[in-house]
């Protein structure tokens, strides 16, 4: 018998592609990672790895192994999902994970509707960066999470992960002064985010297809941080929709091509739990 919880661990191999990262993201060792693998290996009854020194990859076995715990993994969710909606009224945590410029136009009135709808509902939010959302969202730290998608970089599905589409943003070049086109920035002082968030990467690939590698002096997070420094003279930045409710008045924005989506996840299987429902349902009501 196949035990679910080393299909898990497989699976988050495949994603993730070492060892070490599978153990770092589910807090294991990598011993005993490796151990649950191997005992997986034994329970299929063929190799599902190949080891190169350090690294390892999925053999055929193990691939077809990959796609069936897909499968297994979210027709468990699924069962879950209607045992849960047996109970009738909404009950029990909601966590939901957003990025930072949406926690104010887009979940807290999700929150009041949630409030309004489920009273004896208990809702849990985290900022979580769009890079690192789906790692929370299969590993059941969070219910339902806000991805992104910018147009400048490939997109990356997730096979564990169902996803909608909720709203599109334009993404704008913010300036103190002088020209505003990406090209007139090129020897400019650039902020971004930190490294590894899909901001910085936008920000890089934006400015690459522009023809220049962008010389970043300062690294923010918070988007009102990022136009108090545009403000002070500081650099120039990318800045989307939601963050530029309120733009200081020594900033320009100006429109660029570059568009940011974003769309609701949550584990596959998993549309018909109560509690993503209820967050489905909030979050599109905008």
């Amino acid at each position: 018998m196949l035990d679910v919880h080393r299909l898990r661990l497989l699976r988050e191999l495949a994603l993730r592609g070492t060892i070490a990262s599978v153990a770092q993201a589910l807090d294991y060792t990598p011993s005993a990672v490796s151990q649950q693998l191997a005992t997986l290996e034994r329970e299929a009854g063929r190799p599902l790895l190949e080891r190169t020194g350090r690294s390892v990859r999925l053999t055929e076995a193990g691939r077809v192994l990959v796609a069936h715990a897909e499968a297994i993994l979210a027709r468990l969710e699924q069962a879950r999902a209607d045992l849960d909606a047996l109970a009738g009224e909404v009950t029990g945590e909601l966590r939901i994970g957003a990025f930072g410029s949406a926690m104010r136009p887009v979940v807290a009135p999700a929150l009041v509707r949630l409030s309004e709808r489920h009273p004896r509902l208990r809702v849990r939010v985290t900022e979580v960066d769009p890079a690192t959302a789906p790692e929370e969202l299969r590993s059941g730290r969070l219910d339902v999470a806000l991805l992104q998608r910018y147009d400048c970089l490939p997109a990356r599905d997730d096979p564990s992960l169902d996803t909608e589409p909720l709203f599109d943003e334009a993404v704008h070049l913010a300036v103190h002064a002088g020209p505003g086109t990406l090209e007139s920035c090129a020897q400019a002082r650039w902020i971004s985010g930190t490294l590894g968030t899909l901001c910085d990467d936008a920000t890089v690939r934006t400015c690459e297809n522009a023809g220049f590698t962008p010389r970043v002096r300062h690294r923010t997070d918070d988007f009102s941080a990022v136009l108090a420094l545009v403000e002070a003279g500081q650099g120039v930045a990318l800045v989307p929709d939601l963050a530029a409710a309120e733009v200081p008045g020594g900033v320009r924005l100006t429109p660029l091509p570059t568009r940011r989506h974003t769309a609701l996840a949550y584990r596959r299987g998993a549309a018909r739990d109560p509690l993503v429902a209820a967050a489905r349902d909030a979050l599109t009501s905008r």
